[in-house]
């Protein structure tokens, strides 16, 4: 189960919110973002992953609060891409987000 997941819209079957929406989908997400730790590292970055491809998960986010980075990934086939890599307090337009400019220093504002 990832951190945080995300759907597009037009994939959600049924209801969302409310009392006529599904406790949970069965349908893989379009997006997921794993907060990397130090216990759960290995278990993000390679057994998840495969998963993630394996179910077609388009893109994922890996953000490391420690070392400030978030790498961000995109499904080619049955394979990873990196697409980015972006530190401290860089602002980013990340997929598939690229209409909405994050500020990375507000992730890691405490």
């Amino acid at each position: 189960m990832p951190d945080i997941a995300g759907w597009r819209r037009e994939r959600l079957p049924g209801a969302i919110g409310g009392d006529d929406a599904p406790a949970h989908y069965d349908l893989a997400p379009d997006w997921v973002c794993e907060v990397l730790s130090k216990s759960t590292r290995r278990l993000d970055k390679i057994q998840k992953m495969r998963i993630y491809a394996r179910e077609g998960v388009r893109n994922v986010w890996h953000v490391d609060p420690v070392a400030q980075t978030l790498e961000i990934f995109r499904l080619e086939g049955n394979h990873w891409l990196l697409v980015d890599s972006v530190a401290g307090d860089e602002r980013v337009r990340a997929e598939p987000f690229e209409s909405f400019e994050l500020k990375l220093a507000l992730v890691w504002a405490e």
